[in-house]
């Protein structure tokens, strides 16, 4: 299938929307909002719910109605039987569905499926936020392998910043299948910012006992960084807090047990630690805004922590993320204990070097990620106007 040749289209375009996780759900809303208006494009969203519950929370909060649902999230689920399971199904949907174009977002299991059953089909895939790289095939584990995979399965390349499209020149891809869009998470926090917002009563309770504190943020959930990794993590959490009275400490705790296990084995029954469920997007937003500092081994929250101007402690040995880094947002401080103690009361008791990273420009983009994607798709795939499609349509 040729994506230059021939006049504009006279049917509509149908592009495949392929979710399964709450980070992609969050940098995909835009997009899958941007297309379900745009002239000439029939927009179908597939959800694969690799995740469920925090998968649901941001289609409910972005009003996303999947027209598939699979439910491939099974308890214990080995990557192996995700994987078998993933490319069965969404292979079987791409069959019935007959999309044009089919979309997914990042570095999971459902994104390189999705790669992969395109293939298969032989249609057209475009990968949003592609480009990331850390160089080192076991870390982030399985994602960096995830996005080497999608770089060559897929047709277009919406790469979030400069040094991605370099990363993907780098591996053969054409120039001319490669977009600088910006980072659709900015999208996506700017609109979810904007909007007042009230936490629920729980929350606000918890919330109440660290007035008068510095607040820290983290989120930590990293494959890679289960066993010993993920006790000094905590270790050097606590130590943090014990060591600066002005400071608590609040931690939406990932439902995994081998995360959850080392988490309140060391963190419980420290009354400036709270540790509570993970939380929906817009809960996470406000505690963005409303935090000193975050600490965070994740991925998306790297990009969406600079926007707000708060600096970010990343809990890993590498990241695909180094804008930030360049940037000055954000710094690689690993997973040893006083390594992180280290750093973070750097930034607690500097203020100098706390407004450098907290006023320092983010490197993610501009908020119209989204609307570059989908001019890239309709010019591309020469989509016609909603006219012309109205006037073909009362042709047959």
């Amino acid at each position: 299938m040729s994506l230059d040749a021939g006049p504009a289209r006279s049917k509509p375009l149908t592009v495949l929307s392929i979710v399964g996780t709450r980070p992609e759900a969050v940098k995909m809303a835009p997009v899958i909002k941007a297309l379900a208006v745009q002239p000439g494009v029939r927009a179908l969203v597939c959800a694969t719910a690799q995740h469920r519950e925090m998968l649901d929370q941001v289609f409910d909060l972005f009003a996303i109605h999947p027209d598939v649902d699979l439910n491939l999230m099974q308890p214990n689920q080995t990557l192996p039987a995700l994987t078998a399971l993933a490319l069965t199904r969404v292979s079987q949907t791409l069959q019935d569905l007959q999309p044009d174009l089919v979309l997914a977002q990042g570095d999971t299991t459902t994104v390189m499926v999705a790669g992969l059953a395109s293939f298969y089909a032989q249609v057209a895939m475009g990968h949003v936020e592609a480009g990331l790289r850390t160089h080192q095939r076991y870390s982030p584990f399985p994602e960096e392998m995830n996005r080497r995979l999608v770089g060559a399965l897929a047709t277009l390349h919406f790469a979030p910043t400069p040094r991605a499209v370099a990363a993907l020149q780098a591996e053969g891809v054409s120039a001319q299948n490669i977009f600088l869009t910006g980072n659709t998470v900015v999208d996506a926090l700017q609109s979810i910012a904007a909007q007042p917002f009230t936490p629920d009563a729980a929350l606000s309770a918890r919330l109440a006992q660290t007035a008068g504190r510095r607040l820290l943020l983290v989120t930590a959930h990293r494959r890679e960084n289960f066993g010993a990794p993920f006790v000094s993590i905590c270790q050097g959490l606590r130590q943090l807090v014990e060591r600066n009275a002005d400071v608590a400490l609040i931690y939406p705790v990932h439902l995994n047990p081998q995360v959850r296990e080392p988490v309140f084995r060391i963190l419980a029954g420290h009354e400036r630690i709270h540790l509570i469920d993970p939380v929906e997007y817009r809960t996470l937003v406000y505690l963005l805004k409303r935090c000193t500092l975050v600490l965070t081994d994740s991925g998306g929250i790297q990009e969406e922590a600079p926007v707000l101007g708060k600096p970010v402690l990343v809990l890993r040995r590498d990241t695909e993320r180094p804008e930030g880094i360049e940037a000055g947002n954000a710094r690689l401080v690993g997973t040893e204990q006083a390594d992180i103690v280290r750093e973070a009361e750097r930034l607690l008791h500097d203020a100098a070097a706390y407004q450098a990273m907290a006023q320092a420009t983010s490197p993610y983009g501009d908020g119209h990620a989204a609307s570059r994607i989908v001019e890239a798709i309709v010019t591309r795939f020469h989509v016609a106007s909603s006219m012309q499609v109205a006037s073909a349509e009362s042709d047959v």
